[in-house]
């Protein structure tokens, strides 16, 4: 798949997410909508591009390098997400390890896993050292109590996920600690480890690490529902033949069914991974009540 491609592949799948929520969790869409820019930080790497996808799903951030990591203007209520290949020095470790400490959300991408998280938070989750080949493979997702992928994704999705040349296989240190969010039979064949996509959580913030890039460079048509076109997808998320003239406005129809499902799927775990920072706060400004427990100033509950 070319990059334009995929680029086309993400664009599809932000507008399929935004009407799918707007559909049937219009509360969700409209949190996801209220991002700006300083809720997310960016950190450069050199071999993944999470801005990239930010900028085409059009959600606002700052980007830094990891050598601004040290005075850059980090609050509790962010979202820092971390390329892979940035490294940081023993100070920005700390300041990384701080920002979680005081309630931040850290996503880090595979090389992060030794660079970043074994430095910064040691005992949870290290590199196994068997690195793997580029290839892509079948993924289980198993956090369906989340409202957001409760929505998004269905029983009959088969997400694929991409694994570059040398991602690091995750080995899970405290089984009981840490949350395998999404896992791979294949990888675990092959490598010793099904962990994909992870989390923790560190005094008031959370850690989520994902194998491989988020920006995803290509997906397989490995069955013959893979192979069907990028269109048959929209069709089973019950969009509307009138509503998909705009898709095929935007390319779905020369777009694999796979190409779709595959920039949907992790589309859906960053918006995920969004909402949660704001629910997280929410619960602070509510003097951690529950859900359904307002107080005397917050009578909205917004």
């Amino acid at each position: 798949m070319t990059q334009s491609s995929m680029d086309r592949a993400y664009k599809i799948a932000e507008e399929l997410i935004k009407d799918r929520l707007k559909e049937e969790a219009p509360d969700l869409a409209a949190e996801l909508d209220e991002i700006e820019e300083a809720d997310i930080v960016v950190v450069q790497g050199v071999h993944d591009h999470i801005q990239r996808v930010l900028g085409l799903a059009g959600t606002r951030f700052a980007l830094i390098h990891p050598t601004q990591i040290t005075s850059a203007d980090l609050r509790p209520d962010q979202v820092m997400f971390i390329n892979c290949g940035a490294k940081f020095d023993k100070r920005g470790i700390n300041v990384v390890r701080t920002f979680v400490e005081e309630g931040g959300f850290l996503f880090t991408t595979d090389w992060a896993l030794k660079d970043v998280l074994e430095p910064a938070f040691p005992g949870y989750v290290e590199y196994n050292g068997k690195p793997t080949a580029d290839e892509v493979v079948r993924v289980v997702i198993h956090d369906q109590d989340d409202p957001l992928l409760a929505t998004l994704i269905g029983p009959d999705d088969d997400p694929q996920w991409w694994l570059e040349g040398s991602s690091y296989p995750i080995r899970v240190l405290q089984p009981e600690k840490v949350k395998v969010i999404i896992s791979s039979k294949e990888i675990e064949r092959r490598y010793g480890e099904s962990p994909v996509f992870v989390m923790f959580e560190l005094g008031e913030g959370r850690i989520y690490h994902m194998i491989s890039h988020f920006y995803l460079q290509r997906s397989e048509t490995r069955t013959e529902r893979h192979s069907m076109s990028g269109d048959d997808y929209l069709s089973e998320k019950d969009i509307a033949p009138a509503q998909q003239a705009k898709y095929r406005a935007m390319g779905s129809s020369a777009l694999s069914l796979s190409d779709v499902e595959s920039a949907f799927t992790s589309r859906s775990m960053m918006s995920s991974v969004l909402l949660s920072k704001k629910e997280q706060m929410r619960r602070k400004r509510r003097g951690g009540k529950g859900e359904g427990e307002e107080t005397a100033d917050d009578g909205d509950g917004a």
